[in-house]
């Protein structure tokens, strides 16, 4: 069976026995919150089946053609069906990080706080976003929802305060059109650099200055700050960093466009841009579901924590920390004000949301002065109280040392007529 397989260097391993079974797992299954959202995945793809071998092997029940092919093709947790590989087991070998998760273009800047994109990739068929739907996230941060959503062919509209996040969004997303035009220019870029002080960004901004396509200037951009962040946060020479990074970043695009090829994909379109979420610009009813994580600045300070960035892009950190939900204010005037701010953005959620779809949201508890913020439980009545039906709360444990939050709620609730 793998030898029909292309010629990879796999990641994950294979055992040639699985294939011979209906659904096997990928091997970093291991939490709870996965497995549930695993087997909510196949439920929202009309798959019957059973779950054997401690939680690791799936028998359909219902087995056809057309539905082998939508497991295939859409699924996030599992390995191989009915003896072929999945396409998402082939996305994740394309990976030039030591990080399970940051295949492709995910990777691209050190982002705190990042959604999974296999969590992403299921939250997206539970809520049953299918080819040329529409998906919103409001707090779009890194883009991992934009990346995942133009995977699966589903359209993609985001928005956030932060310039920083926007660009990782545009560049992770959009490069892949451009990789000749951004390959092309690559060696006169380094050149150019080093017949000048290589760390002065006004020589850097000159030189992107003339480079006329928004994309590739934006992709140049991002392959910057990711080496001040590298200087900044790990003490890492710039110059080496930056050259480092950039070859890794034309690779990882490299390896996106290889995938768009090998598998065929028909990408989603992707519209991501500043806004406020107290105030989206989008019509009522108009987006097909909206899955998304309303930032945790309660605990975490995201303007500090990516100061050295902003402050390279040219922002003034007093001004663009007003504009920022969570950071305002001292002691409880601060977590009345991020909750006024939270309930003008959910109600712009039941306002864009149609009728009948759905609104993920991930949230946890966090830890403010001593005390827990009850943000779970706020969310939840808030959500009920403008109309959202509350369908499920699942618990997502979060492992790390220098992890602020403790523990995640995956909430997805429902929009009545």
């Amino acid at each position: 069976m793998l030898k029909n397989q292309e010629d990879i260097r796999w990641t994950y391993k294979i055992d040639e026995s699985e294939l011979e079974k209906d659904l096997v797992l990928i091997d970093n299954v291991q939490f709870i919150y996965e497995l549930s959202l695993a087997e909510l995945e196949l439920k929202a793809l009309g798959v019957d089946f059973t779950v054997l071998n401690g939680l690791r092997e799936f028998i359909i029940h219902n087995k056809n053609k057309d539905l082998i092919d939508t497991i295939r093709k859409r699924t996030s947790y599992f390995k191989s069906v009915s003896g072929k590989l999945t396409d998402y087991f082939y996305i994740i070998q394309k990976n030039r990080t030591k990080s399970v998760n940051q295949y492709l273009t995910h990777w691209i800047y050190p982002y705190k706080g990042k959604f999974h994109p296999q969590m992403i990739r299921a939250l997206l068929n539970i809520i049953g976003m299918r080819k040329g739907d529409l998906v919103c996230d409001p707090f779009s941060g890194s883009g991992t929802t934009a990346l995942e959503s133009q995977l699966l062919g589903i359209n993609f509209y985001g928005i956030d305060v932060s310039p920083l996040c926007v660009l990782q969004g545009k560049v992770k997303t959009k490069s892949v059109e451009k990789v000749i035009e951004i390959k092309e220019i690559k060696n006169e870029i380094i050149n150019r650099l080093n017949q000048n002080l290589f760390n002065s960004e006004a020589n850097y901004y000159k030189i992107l200055e003339d480079i006329k396509d928004e994309d590739v200037r934006n992709f140049y951009l991002l392959a910057r700050l990711v080496a001040i962040s590298d200087n900044a946060r790990r003490g890492k020479e710039f110059e080496k960093s930056f050259v480092k990074n950039l070859n890794l970043m034309v690779d990882s695009v490299e390896d996106y466009k290889e995938v768009i090829n090998k598998l065929k994909l028909n990408l989603g379109t992707i519209n991501i841009e500043v806004g406020d979420v107290r105030k989206i610009n989008l019509p009522d009813n108009s987006v097909d579901g909206i899955i998304t994580s309303p930032p945790y600045s309660i605990a975490l300070d995201y303007v500090e924590n990516d100061e050295h960035s902003l402050i390279d892009l040219g922002y003034e950190i007093d001004k663009l920390r007003d504009k920022f939900i969570g950071v305002r204010g001292n002691g409880k005037n601060k977590i009345e004000l991020y909750n006024e701010d939270m309930k003008k953005a959910y109600s712009e959620f039941y306002r864009i949301l149609k009728p009948n779809k759905y609104a993920v949201i991930v949230i946890g508890n966090a830890t403010f002065q001593g005390r827990e913020v009850q943000t779970v439980e706020f969310t939840i009545d808030y959500m009920q109280n403008l109309g959202f039906a509350f369908e499920k709360n699942i618990l997502k444990l979060i492992f790390g040392l220098y992890n602020v939050m403790k523990k995640e709620n995956i909430l997805i609730f429902k929009k009545m007529n």
